[in-house]
């Protein structure tokens, strides 16, 4: 029997390596449901490939656009996420949820109580709403399962042993394209030389975020909600190679080491088949980069974002919100050539700890109406302040 998946995100880089997976055993799954913004010419490709009757196209020109093609009369196109009590009339086996940004958050807890498994690859989401992400999936008896290579890898290690046996998680991070560039320098940085990211093939806004090392902070957000451990047990260690993806230190006194190449395929292969255990052909053991592992310290002259997670409490909070939002907007700034690099750490550090935005670190969110209404609110604000 065909294992019935959906792909929210389908045409952005998690949702094609997915694509390409499952394109090599096609007789195996059937996709019911794929999603996109704005690229339909991808979308139509998968859809033909695979057959999916239902899509959904959330630009309003491109949803038009695709609506009016003879070929897909037959198909069930729609413009947004309401009607998916109407897609799914049984629960189905798995949803990779890949929306990027916070557009992504209604939709990924719309749709857990509609399957049995869901892979979530999207940040904001789990950062902003883990706590009705978590509500649903108990509600729903809905499996999780994380797909950011460094919290797949923990969750592998774990294997369902208890958090409590945990003395501290190590989540390594490449250091990004400006590790080796003097303190001095930073001052200059254009925007082609924060996307020059040395391991990674990733879009220009997670490019920047590695860049800052504020995708890292997000990863340690991520890390403490998924696995219910504190911040003060959670630390960085910069690994150029990018081959080592988290170690976990026991209180027994045992230390786990997880690597894989610098793939997604991997996550998301094993998140498609965990219990068939299918193999998956990848490159020989690197000897070379595990005998040369060059581990560090973050150098927070360089990286003074890291330093946000010494500001964050173990409650789950709306105060999240507010560092993804205004990150969002200065990133947007920097590439659209309105503020400098540095500017980024500088602006958002100095916008989260006004005394505006400390109150929101008492206030845990309630619903997906509250994130947005603080998302859109934020975004105004750091469009109305001196830039």
């Amino acid at each position: 029997m065909k294992k019935k998946i959906a792909i929210l995100g389908s045409t952005g880089s998690i949702g094609k390596t997915l694509i390409n997976i499952l394109k090599k055993d096609k007789q195996n799954f059937e996709i019911v449901l794929l999603s996109a913004n704005k690229n339909i010419l991808e979308l139509e490709k998968q859809a033909d490939f695979f057959k999916v009757k239902n899509l959904i196209v959330t630009n309003k020109k491109s949803y038009l656009k695709l609506k009016s093609k003879k070929k897909f009369t037959k198909k069930k196109i729609f413009n947004n996420f309401l009607l998916l009590d109407k897609i799914f009339k049984n629960k189905i086996d798995y949803v990779m949820s890949s929306i990027s940004g916070l557009e992504g958050l209604n939709p990924t807890i719309k749709i857990i109580k509609h399957t049995k498994k869901i892979a979530i690859a999207n940040k904001e989401a789990i950062i902003c709403g883990w706590n009705i992400i978590q509500n649903e999936l108990n509600k729903n008896k809905t499996e999780f399962i994380p797909i950011d290579s460094e919290h797949f890898s923990i969750d592998y290690a774990l294997n369902e042993m208890s958090q409590g046996n945990i003395e501290n998680i190590f989540l390594t991070a490449s250091g990004g394209p400006l590790k080796d560039l003097p303190l001095n320098k930073f001052k200059s940085i254009k925007i082609h030389d924060a996307l020059k990211h040395p391991n990674w093939k990733m879009g220009k806004k997670i490019s920047i975020d590695s860049a800052t090392m504020m995708n890292k902070v997000f990863e340690i957000i991520e890390a403490h909600k998924i696995f219910n451990i504190s911040y003060k047990k959670i630390k960085i260690l910069i690994h150029p190679k990018s081959y080592v993806h988290a170690i976990i230190k026991f209180t027994d006194g045992m230390i786990k080491i997880i690597a894989h190449d610098t793939s997604m395929t991997i996550p998301i292969h094993n998140s498609i088949y965990q219990e068939k255990n299918k193999s998956l052909k990848t490159k020989n053991l690197n000897i070379r980069c595990l005998n040369n592992l060059n581990l560090q310290k973050v150098d927070y002259n360089k990286f003074p974002l890291v330093k946000i997670i010494s500001k964050l409490t173990d409650k789950n909070s709306l105060f999240e919100t507010v560092i993804v939002a205004a990150n969002d907007e200065l990133v947007n700034y920097f590439l659209n050539k309105k503020i400098k690099f540095i500017d980024i750490s500088n602006k958002l550090l100095k916008f989260i700890n006004l005394k505006e935005f400390q109150k929101y670190k008492k206030l845990k969110p309630k619903n997906i109406e509250s994130i947005e209404k603080l998302n859109k609110y934020v975004r105004f604000k750091i469009s109305n302040i001196s830039i």
